[in-house]
């Protein structure tokens, strides 16, 4: 791979070639990116959608948008910290193309903001109901009329690559989605590969899987025109593109570390003991006498969040360059805290963090609910998707059709985009409005 292809700004619908010398420095290419995915409606509904605490009611606990907002920062800083040595190590990239370090924490930034924009409601949690209802629900019945890969997209259902259909999913008015830069969908791209086989290698881009069989094409597309490696020709997988790295950092250093700071501002992780393992990650950073001026937990807390943040966005820079070479040869196979220097510091934070918070009892007992209600969700509008495509649509079929939006389109002769485009449908959906269709349906509510 290199670097040359895989900072295109390429678009979809381009029959050009788009230089970066000829771009608009007042509003970069790249920078449009930002702007299009923070203005879209699927960004603004992540306002209302868990973080780790569902359906929170304080000021302080991170919702998606919050997260997304702050991965994006340090996103941000990542790319150009970057950048920055990157220019200095292929000095051409800036003398004959033009491209400067605020290109790279563009790109970063924009694929960072979007990283969670397909994420359903209630969490991971909401990932893994969907996947139930097809793998041991009612939607089970469906195995035998899709193709195993259609089938795997949706028991294994996966925000990534839900996520990538929002960018890119071309409708009535809008042709390729947001119709963001190649560069960005492939630094959006973690897992570059389909569905099948699951798992079959321990590298990091086998972890999960990141495009829905309705989107190949496009994937494709966007590979094709980054370079990316291809990983072997069993089954459809790329190399990551090299900036992924860095989308993914960001989104380690802020759940590891900010996650932590609910906890404690929550009071699920006792101050005192909390602030030892910070003050490991971060010992010889702290000024003493400003620190022991601060009064409160949350100021506390706050202080050493930020120098253990900036502690490791340091740390990602310098591993980035280390492995810069393996990296374009797609011979790095893991996440690049995974080799840090700081690994058992911040594992040790992480695994407070899931004791403390992930498996509270509060966030468990809304989980749960959670859980039924996309169910009964998806037993509604999975079997009216059904329904629609068998030509035998009863009257309740047609309730609850003529209520989604226009966006939504059912086809009579595709089973698999049916279902997807429910999924799709509530995935969007917030905590609040999830539970409120869930009312409605069950009759509680008009």
């Amino acid at each position: 791979m290199n670097w040359e292809q895989l900072l295109s700004l390429k678009r979809f619908g381009d029959t050009n070639k788009r230089l970066r010398k000829e771009q608009d420095e007042t509003r970069l290419g790249f920078e449009v990116d930002y702007d299009r995915i923070i203005f879209s409606s699927e960004f603004r509904g992540l306002q209302d959608k868990t973080q780790v605490i569902p359906l929170s009611k304080t000021d302080f606990v991170h919702t998606r948008l919050t997260h997304s907002l702050e991965v994006s920062v340090v996103g941000r800083s990542l790319g150009r910290k970057v950048g920055q040595l990157l220019l200095k190590k292929h000095p051409h990239l800036e003398s004959v193309h033009g491209y400067t370090m605020n290109d790279f924490g563009a790109i970063v930034a924009a694929a960072a903001l979007a990283h969670d924009i397909g994420n359903p409601p209630f969490g991971h949690s909401g990932e893994k109901a969907i996947g139930a209802y097809f793998k041991n629900g009612k939607g089970c019945k469906f195995k035998e009329l899709l193709t195993e890969k259609e089938y795997q997209d949706l028991c294994d259902f996966e925000g990534n690559a839900n996520g990538f259909k929002i960018l890119t999913e071309s409708r009535e008015g809008r042709a390729g989605g947001l119709r963001l830069s190649y560069s960005t969908l492939g630094a959006f791209m973690k897992y570059p590969k389909e569905s099948l086989p699951k798992k079959p290698t321990n590298h990091i881009v086998d972890k999960k899987y990141g495009f829905f069989q309705s989107e190949k094409e496009m994937f494709i597309d966007v590979a094709s025109e980054l370079g990316l490696s291809k990983r072997g020709n069993d089954y459809l997988s790329f190399q990551r593109h090299p900036l992924a790295f860095l989308v993914e950092a960001a989104d380690d250093i802020c759940y590891t570390i900010i996650d932590f700071e609910d906890g404690i501002n929550l009071g699920l992780i006792e101050e005192e003991y909390a602030l030892e393992y910070l003050i490991n990650l971060v010992r010889g950073s702290i000024k003493t006498e400003n620190y022991h001026a601060l009064k409160t937990t949350e100021d506390r807390v706050s202080y050493l969040r930020a120098l253990a943040i900036g502690r490791l966005i340091n740390e990602a820079a310098s591993l980035f360059m280390e492995h810069e070479e393996a990296i374009l040869a797609g011979k790095f196979e893991t996440a690049l805290l995974e080799v840090s220097q700081y690994k058992a510091q911040i594992k040790d934070i992480i695994d407070i963090s899931v004791k403390n918070v992930y498996r509270s009892k509060d966030v468990l007992n809304k989980e749960i609910a959670g859980y039924e209600i996309l169910n009964q969700l998806l037993n509604a509008y999975g079997e009216m998707a059904f329904n629609y495509y068998k030509g035998h649509m009863s009257n309740y079929d047609n309730l609850l059709y003529n209520i989604l939006p226009e966006t939504v389109k059912l086809e009579s002769d595709a089973l698999y985009q049916n279902l997807l485009s429910v999924c799709l449908y509530i995935s969007k959906l917030s905590d609040t409005n999830a539970m409120l269709l869930h009312q409605k349906l069950k009759g509680n509510i008009l």
